[in-house]
């Protein structure tokens, strides 16, 4: 069994979202993508927000999500970032 959960990851990256607003992760395919995107900065040289000899790229990007480390930006969140 995988820890944290797929449901433990969707709380707690939806954790911020106020009451009425869509969630930002609304399906495990989301979660998914969004841990292996970010392997895939640390891969290419990005630096590790928690640094844990010998762990695995995947890993090291699951629990940045889970301790919340790492946020996850909406659609327009990165648009906007990208205009700056």
């Amino acid at each position: 069994m995988l820890h944290p959960s797929y449901s433990d990851l969707i709380n707690v990256v939806n954790s911020e979202v106020e009451p009425g607003d869509a969630p930002i992760i609304n399906s495990r395919y989301s979660i998914v993508i969004a841990a292996a995107k970010r392997a895939r900065q640390i891969i290419g040289g990005a630096e590790p927000e928690l640094a844990e000899p010998g762990k695995k790229p995947l890993s090291m990007a699951v629990e940045e999500l889970y301790q919340g480390e790492v946020k996850i930006l909406s659609e327009t969140e990165e648009a906007e970032e990208e205009d700056n």
